[in-house]
């Protein structure tokens, strides 16, 4: 007679095996995983414009300063998903990513709805680039988990990279933000 122990054991194994990939749903997942990396290669692109567009109209010089270093970044990003393809035996493709667009547009709007040279507009300028910051890490933090799920570890590795300097630069932008900018709007 079985034991509740033997039981378990029985359901965890069971468990496991389904669990593991077989080659039809690994086939699937990496499709899926190049679909997505098609999504933020477009997204990264997008982002270039995007952050041309924060720099021009921020007013702190130090928040310019980061607006840039972090276009440099993402130009560097962007190698970086097209070495992923190449792992992958892709070719860079870019699919229209309505999310970031989403994001994007909302930026574009607290330009309009802030005044020019003002703190407030750049504090605006931060909210609106962590929010696409926060995309940026969910959607690396997904793509390297995937990538390890299929044994791709080279391009998990190279997500990971992009993943740690994203984390990075929302932690500079809160930095920036609680020490200086947000003071400063406060007192206009």
């Amino acid at each position: 007679m079985a034991t509740k122990k033997d039981e378990n054991k029985s359901k965890s194994t069971k468990s496991s095996t389904k669990a593991q990939l077989n080659k039809e749903d690994e086939g699937k997942l990496k499709e899926f995983l190049t679909d997505s990396l098609k999504d933020i290669y477009y997204a990264e692109g997008e982002i270039l414009k995007g952050l041309k567009k924060m720099e021009a109209a921020a007013t702190s010089g130090d928040l310019k300063k980061g607006i840039n270093k972090h276009y440099t970044q993402t130009q560097t990003q962007v190698k970086r998903l097209e070495e992923v393809f190449k792992l992958l035996g892709e070719k860079p493709e870019k699919k229209k990513c309505d999310a970031i667009d989403g994001i994007l547009k909302e930026g574009e709007s607290v330009l309009e709805d802030t005044e020019k040279g003002t703190m407030v507009r750049d504090v605006a300028i931060i909210i609106a680039s962590q929010k696409v910051e926060h995309y940026e890490i969910a959607t690396y933090g997904s793509l390297a988990a995937l990538a390890k799920t299929l044994g791709l570890y080279e391009a998990a590795n190279v997500l990971e990279e992009t993943l740690l300097e994203e984390k990075s630069t929302d932690l500079s932008l809160t930095d920036l933000a609680v020490t200086a900018v947000n003071k400063e709007a406060k007192a206009e």
